[in-house]
């Protein structure tokens, strides 16, 4: 295959299994596990948790998206990766990521529902700290909800 991208090399930060702690009241931790997959090509993301409680918001408990999986692969031309997202209501969606330098990025531009996902890599790499933020226009954002991921 050739040598390996530095930009691929740069996501081994993420893998492992980690925990997943949404700060969504009624929630309990959840979990993910990055892999490598087909020789280092690309990287899987699946996560899941225990059954939704009925301490869960209702709207949370009617619409859980887990699992999900995300299957994360490069575009060399620009150090770009792009996020194909699955989770169990049938959703598919396409992110656009970046990966550098501790921030971890990704979004995506919907008619009616753009989205866009920041993390923060702590210098130990043994948390990120995240928060997703929603937007009907892309112009006025609102947050969607925090979370932590901890090793």
């Amino acid at each position: 295959m050739g040598e390996r991208h530095p930009a691929l090399a740069r996501l081994d930060a993420l893998v492992g299994r980690w925990t997943v702690q949404p700060e969504v009241e009624g929630l309990g931790v959840g979990w993910t596990e990055f892999s490598w997959v087909e020789d280092g090509l690309f990287l899987r993301q699946y996560s899941d948790a225990d059954p939704v409680p009925e301490t869960a918001p209702r709207a949370w408990r009617e619409n859980n998206p887990l699992p999900t999986t995300q299957l994360i692969g490069l575009d060399d031309a620009g150090e770009e990766f792009t996020v194909l997202y699955a989770d169990a209501r049938g959703v598919h969606r396409v992110y656009r990521m970046t990966f550098a330098d501790g921030v971890w990025r990704m979004w995506r531009e919907a008619p009616g529902f753009h989205q866009r996902f920041i993390g923060t890599l702590r210098e130990d790499g043994a948390a990120v700290d995240g928060r997703w933020e929603r937007s009907t226009d892309g112009v006025d954002w609102a947050l969607d909800f925090m979370l932590t991921y901890r090793r």
